[in-house]
């Protein structure tokens, strides 16, 4: 059966009809209804929630767009509530990294909020979905927020949370993945800052930290159902553009490596070297910015 696509000019998607949002279907009290402006894919499965402050430091808004775009690059689906601050930045990210972004609304399609989103509602709904289970002419109230925010978290594999006072609704997300059995990810920040609060209560109650997008798509990688794009070395890193430039040994240890990780094992049976040998070489080659280790001895190339 080919997947369906659900756009704008359709009827509202039940929960019953075929392209309803799988991971969303199995939550506790699924939306019985979705509206949507722009298209659910199928690989929107495979999707990562960013949200937060919406009084955003410089600090946290550089780590939300650092993720954002590490992640949309590795072909995951950015979702997030278009709010100010820390959502809309993980928006324009994945915009920008001409991947796929879902914002869900706690208003009806018709109203654009907050008002000064409208050009990048648009540009959402054109790359990605603009999503909310309230009819046309629904206004944005306090008490719809809470409701949106289980949508943001059933649409995903995991919850970053980038900055969020303590009682604040990332807060109320992050509980609402957790009770969903998604991944809840914390990314820390100055033990002065206020907005630091929520993100370490999460850490202490048992949430990983997230300092790079590394620790985000090493705990996914079991969950994925598409191949994943490895992200590309930071700036700064591949100092080497010519690979001819690289040793014999380190050109025969790239040449056994691919963009999916392995395990050191794995690579040393490949390459025929010793264990101690190759670890060396790895070293090496990570120093110049064609290899990146992942937790748990395992190695891809990103050039």
């Amino acid at each position: 059966m080919k997947p369906s696509v659900m756009t704008a000019q359709e009827k509202p998607l039940a929960l019953a009809d075929d392209g309803y949002p799988a991971w969303l279907r199995a939550i506790p009290s699924p939306p019985a209804v979705l509206y949507c402006d722009g298209r659910i894919e199928p690989r929107d499965r495979q999707a990562v929630a960013i949200v937060g402050a919406r009084q955003a430091t410089p600090y946290g808004l550089r780590v939300t767009e650092t993720l954002a775009r590490e992640l949309s690059g590795a072909g995951f689906t950015i979702v997030s509530g278009l709010a100010r601050g820390i959502d809309a930045a993980a928006h324009r990210a994945a915009l920008d990294a001409g991947g796929r972004t879902i914002a869900v609304l706690g208003c009806g399609l018709d109203i654009t909020y907050p008002p000064e989103h409208g050009r990048l509602r648009e540009e959402i709904a054109q790359c990605g979905a603009v999503l909310t289970e309230f009819p046309a002419g629904t206004p944005p109230k306090p008490s719809h927020f809470p409701q949106r925010n289980r949508i943001i978290s059933g649409l995903s594999l995991g919850v970053v949370v980038v900055e969020a006072a303590e009682g604040s609704g990332s807060l109320i997300t992050a509980r609402l993945a957790l009770e969903q059995g998604r991944e809840v990810f914390a990314v820390p920040g100055s033990i002065d800052a206020p907005l630091s609060r929520g993100p370490h209560g999460l850490i202490k109650q048992g949430a990983k930290l997230a300092e790079t997008v590394d620790d985000i798509i090493e705990e996914l990688l079991p969950q994925l159902e598409l191949p994943l794009t490895l992200p590309s070395p930071r700036r700064g890193e591949g100092k080497f553009s010519d690979l001819t430039g690289l040793s014999e040994v380190e050109q025969v240890v790239l040449a056994v490596m691919s963009r999916d990780p392995l395990h050191l094992d794995d690579l040393t049976g490949r390459s025929g070297l010793t264990p101690g040998g190759i670890a060396g070489i790895l070293l090496g080659l990570e120093l110049k910015g064609v290899v990146r280790q992942l937790p748990g001895q395992r190695y891809y190339r990103v050039r």
